[in-house]
């Protein structure tokens, strides 16, 4: 019965429970941390995929007229 009561209560505990309304990081956040984080890797991709869509876009701009 004792076992019962430290379980529950939650003062007894060695780490706080997570509030019912905080959610786990979104894919956002986990991109942006995981940004920081790589740096140069990370500017490097950004742009070749910046680069990549603009010549596309011209690309089209320049089949379509």
């Amino acid at each position: 019965m004792s076992q019962d009561q430290t379980t529950l209560d939650p003062a007894t505990t060695d780490q706080p429970s997570p509030a019912p309304a905080e959610a786990p990081p979104s894919f956002v956040k986990l991109a942006m941390r995981n940004m920081v984080k790589k740096g140069g890797k990370s500017l490097f991709h950004f742009s070749l995929t910046v680069t990549a869509l603009l010549s596309l876009l011209v690309g089209l701009a320049y089949l379509t007229r």
